[in-house]
């Protein structure tokens, strides 16, 4: 596949702290730093595997003894290898100017912060510059290392109309864009994007999927849908997601609100503990957001139809659709971000903003190279 000098071809991969899959998406960078433009080529998800149970473990910050981890590594970045492989044709078809790796969240409590990686294994399986760590820089200088991706969604879903992009992730996190300006008001208008996470959300839906519900997941929120809202738990929910939103900081590990499952299972049936949760969640986040024209949903909550429509119900006069609707699936809308904010790094700009983040400005530039 032929680019032009302008044109570059990225590869981001994301892990979620829901710790469910390996998504890889294939994007096209026209233009550089700020001004870049990105389209969604295509993507492919790889299930975890034996992986899973290790990262699993790890991030429930069980004991793991320091082969075990190297070993685990090691194996996740096999994983990310043969996802981009398939992702980008065999024979190697195409090939990116670099591939930007998330890694996996196994401990976030700014500033101690882990997005596990071994970024030198997946650029000799690759033959790529690979970049990873894009959280550590920020971290380092007193950052609380997200959310991570706000200038990737103004990058890749900017329009004159103001946006709210909500990710329906482990954690709820969300970004409101501006109306994209004039040229001469971009910095201007960079500096008015807003980034925040909100409150637990898939962390605490998938623990009562496998606690209550005895599955992995609530597949499109079937479960959920066909119970009843408790209100006395929904309001002592509600009061601690709320409570996580207003904090001002990056949520992580331990910010689960795995005790309200431990106290409401048993007293409520699984379908109604998942209906309870869901309308807990959409009203934390209603309230976080306020009033906002267009809602943009993405993560893997973006499927949950319990949840969907009960943020609907709460933000009765936003227009709510998903990133899909903006060209970029929502499964793949944080592997996207990464590709995006890859080139960034590749670009020697800064990936994260100091009124989002916290960190001390001029915000640093990020990311640790391999192979390159």
């Amino acid at each position: 596949m032929s680019e032009s000098a302008d044109t570059r071809l990225v590869v981001g991969c994301m892990t979620g702290t829901s710790i469910d899959a390996l998504d890889a998406a294939l994007v096209r960078i026209r233009g550089h730093g700020l001004a870049m433009r990105c389209e969604f080529i295509r993507g492919v998800t790889h299930d975890l595997g034996p992986v899973r149970a290790g990262l699993r473990a790890l991030a429930d910050q069980r004991a793991m003894t320091a082969g075990e981890i190297a070993r685990l590594s090691r194996e996740f970045a096999l994983l990310h290898a043969a996802a981009v492989r398939d992702l980008l044709g065999r024979g190697g078809a195409v090939r990116p100017a670099l591939v930007a790796v998330h890694g996996q969240t196994v401990f976030h409590e700014p500033p101690s912060s882990w997005q596990m990686f071994n970024g030198a294994v997946l650029a000799h399986e690759l033959g790529v510059p690979v970049v990873f760590d894009l959280r550590g820089a920020d971290l380092a200088a007193n950052g609380q290392g997200a959310p991570i991706t706000p200038l990737a969604d103004w990058i890749m879903f900017r329009t004159a109309e103001p946006t709210a992009v909500v990710n329906l992730g482990g954690f709820c996190n969300a970004t409101l864009l501006p109306p994209e300006p004039t040229r001469a008001d971009a910095g201007a208008a960079v500096d008015r994007i807003e980034g925040f996470d909100v409150c637990a959300c898939n962390h605490l839906l998938d623990r009562i999927a496998r606690e209550a519900l005895g599955c992995a997941f609530d597949a499109d929120g079937a479960a959920a849908l066909s119970g009843n809202v408790d209100d006395a738990a929904r309001r002592g929910l509600a009061e601690a997601l709320v409570t996580q939103s207003r904090a001002g900081r990056s949520l992580g590990t331990g910010d689960e609100t795995w005790r309200w499952v431990d106290r409401w299972q048993g007293r409520l049936a699984g379908k109604d503990l998942a209906a309870t949760a869901c309308a807990a969640i959409a009203g934390a986040i209603a309230s976080r957001l306020g009033p906002v024209g267009a809602v943009l949903l993405a993560g893997g909550g973006a499927r949950n139809r319990a949840l969907v429509g009960a943020l609907a119900r709460a933000m009765p006069g936003s227009k709510t659709e998903t990133t899909a609707a903006r060209g970029v699936p929502i499964e793949f809308r944080e592997a996207c971000a990464m590709g995006v904010l890859g080139a960034m790094c590749a670009d020697r700009v800064p990936i994260t903003l100091p009124k989002v983040t916290g960190v001390r400005e001029p915000a640093p530039i990020a990311g640790v190279w391999a192979g390159a």
